[in-house]
């Protein structure tokens, strides 16, 4: 039932960013969801995992529901998709997962732009707004994130978002079938922290 009521229009789960509003997947996206992702593979192959053959398939995309649905019940991730104001086009998606309570209140953003909205100011608006819910309603404590180092784009959203530069770890993810050098960035809540 869980699913259901989570992928139901009436789910009261949204954020709201500059220009932006964020919602969890529902079954009726799957259409424009395919189709902006494999308009934009090429824009967005060299920065995600090796995508499955049957990645934009509606069994894959059942799945992947299902599998949200399940980290959201459990309070493990908050996957969204991304939506221009304006007009409600689907745009790209951010999600905050790997959430680990008790000592660390952490978790991890990641996000993706299809290629026809990158350099709008659409990925920001998205990631302040998953950063906002992040700390304030959900209480975290620190945010991570990572990506490639010749994706200067990334950075530069991780840092006008309120992130710092960490480190960088050799071999950290296996991105476009390589395992690659990620570059860490990191953001804390809190008057001494980096957090908006």
């Amino acid at each position: 039932m869980a699913l259901l009521d989570w992928i139901a229009p009436d789910h009261d789960l949204r954020l709201e960013g500059d220009g932006v509003r964020l919602r969890p997947h529902r079954a009726s996206d799957y259409a424009a969801w395919a189709a902006l992702r494999a308009r934009s593979r090429a824009f967005l192959q060299p920065w995600e995992p090796t995508w499955p053959a049957d990645d934009l398939s509606r069994a894959a995309y059942r799945r992947r529901l299902s599998a949200y649905a399940q980290d959201m019940d459990r309070g493990l991730a908050y996957p969204f998709l991304v939506f221009r104001a304006s007009d409600g086009t689907l745009v790209g998606g951010v999600t905050l997962s790997n959430i680990r309570r008790g000592v660390a209140q952490m978790g991890t953003l990641g996000y993706w732009i299809g290629e026809p909205f990158a350099r709008h100011g659409h990925t920001l608006a998205a990631v302040r707004a998953e950063v906002d819910f992040s700390f304030l309603r959900l209480g975290l404590h620190r945010l991570e994130a990572a990506c490639v180092p010749t994706n200067t784009a990334s950075q530069g959203v991780l840092v006008k978002a309120g992130f710092a530069q960490e480190g960088r770890a050799q071999a950290y993810l296996k991105i476009d079938g390589v395992w690659r050098d990620h570059l860490l960035f990191g953001s804390v809540s809190g008057p001494t922290g980096l957090g908006r």
